[in-house]
């Protein structure tokens, strides 16, 4: 593990949300859509390590849709960046650790990325990402 990647924050409306981070002082530095995963994202910065990721999602049957159907807006997942995702998984699945995928999947623009499940990282969706 080399450093938080992200902290995602799922939201009903990214418009809306990037209002409030704006007035932090964060700045927009990327949108984008990944209909694999069924959802709009928005990234902003406020300096060149801290990041926000903004999820909306494209429907309600999404995972981010399921995410605010149960449990409302706000963070959804801590995104953590790695050096060599197979290596990770491989690393965490034989310590024993649970994961929503066990295979990488493409994310947000094209890093892959994997999911550590909730159960066994204390109820926090973890996001593996790798770095490129």
């Amino acid at each position: 593990m080399t450093k938080i990647d992200h902290i995602g924050i799922a939201t009903d409306s990214i418009a809306d949300a990037t209002i409030f981070w704006e007035t932090l002082g964060f700045n927009v530095t990327k949108d984008d859509v990944v209909k694999e995963q069924g959802v709009k994202v928005r990234y902003l910065n406020c300096d060149s390590d801290t990041r926000i990721e903004l999820l909306e999602p494209l429907s309600e049957e999404s995972p981010v849709g399921r995410f605010i159907g149960s449990r409302g807006a706000g963070v959804q997942q801590v995104a953590i960046s790695v050096n060599d995702l197979d290596e990770t998984i491989s690393y965490l699945v034989n310590k024993g650790i649970r994961m929503v995928n066990s295979d990488p999947v493409v994310g947000s623009g094209g890093h892959r990325i994997a999911f550590v499940h909730p159960s066994s990282s204390g109820g926090v969706l973890v996001e593996l990402v790798e770095d490129n």
